[in-house]
């Protein structure tokens, strides 16, 4: 039985079955107690490879997504009152408006939850299946600048252009020059209608022209964002300053 076990194993390695390959002792224990027929065996071998691969393509889906540290929704604090309600965030997350290509825009201060609503929606739809990518408005204007300059700058630009959900969070953080604003619209214009966007921000659109010194471009731009987009806007007192941390008792 042993030989067979580890010839089985061998086989399964060689054919790159790695789920079957770690969980093969279980799955013939649990055919010797329940008695399963060949079939049934059969069944649970596949689905055994078929929820492992599954699992491993989420996990590096994840990690090509670089979720910040807090991003499941299931532990969001629902007393903390900052403008959206418990039923507004079940309905999101059900991401229903990724198939019609919807745009969220959540706007307000430091600390009302901006991030932390980006990123678990972009996790939801993670695990519905959608190629989605969380980027600060920095990281998006470093790529932009570096693509035709480094190979791995293009890589992640690609890549984003082939995004179902991309994440750009505290867009308008900080003044962009023109060049950086013309680079940012394109990329924008490029994916518009082809993708959803989930926009954090703690300016409103008038300041925005203001951060883009171009008038011109920041209407473009909100043009396109706002079309089919719903706007959140949160407010409150700073959650991490009324949960704040301290190193004494």
């Amino acid at each position: 039985m042993e030989s067979k076990t580890k010839v089985l194993r061998d086989y399964a390695g060689q054919l790159r079955l790695m789920g079957i390959q770690d969980h093969l002792e279980k799955l013939i224990d649990r055919a010797a107690e329940e008695k399963c027929s060949y079939l049934d065996f059969l069944l649970n071998f596949l689905e055994t490879e078929i929820n492992h691969r599954s699992s491993r393509n989420l996990e590096n889906r994840i990690k090509a997504a670089k979720l910040p540290v807090n991003y499941n929704l299931d532990q969001y604090d629902y007393s903390f009152i900052n403008g959206i309600s418990k039923q507004q965030l079940k309905q999101l997350r059900e991401c229903m408006w990724l198939e019609k290509i919807f745009n969220i825009v959540l706007m307000g201060p430091s600390g009302t939850g901006k991030t932390l609503i980006a990123a678990g929606l972009c996790y939801d739809a993670l695990k519905s299946g959608y190629r989605a990518y969380f980027r600060t408005m920095e990281q998006i204007n470093e790529t932009l600048i570096m693509k035709d300059i480094t190979r791995s700058a293009l890589i992640e630009y690609n890549k984003l252009l082939k995004a179902h959900l991309l994440v750009i969070d505290d867009i308008m953080m900080f003044a962009l020059e023109k060049k950086q604003a013309v680079q940012l619209f394109n990329f924008i214009n490029h994916l518009h209608e082809k993708a959803s966007f989930i926009v954090t921000t703690n300016k409103s659109p008038e300041e925005w022209v203001k951060m883009l010194d171009d008038e011109v471009i920041a209407t473009a731009l909100l043009d396109r964002i706002l079309y089919r987009c719903e706007v959140i806007r949160l407010s409150g007192k700073s959650y991490r300053l009324e949960n704040r941390k301290t190193i004494f008792n």
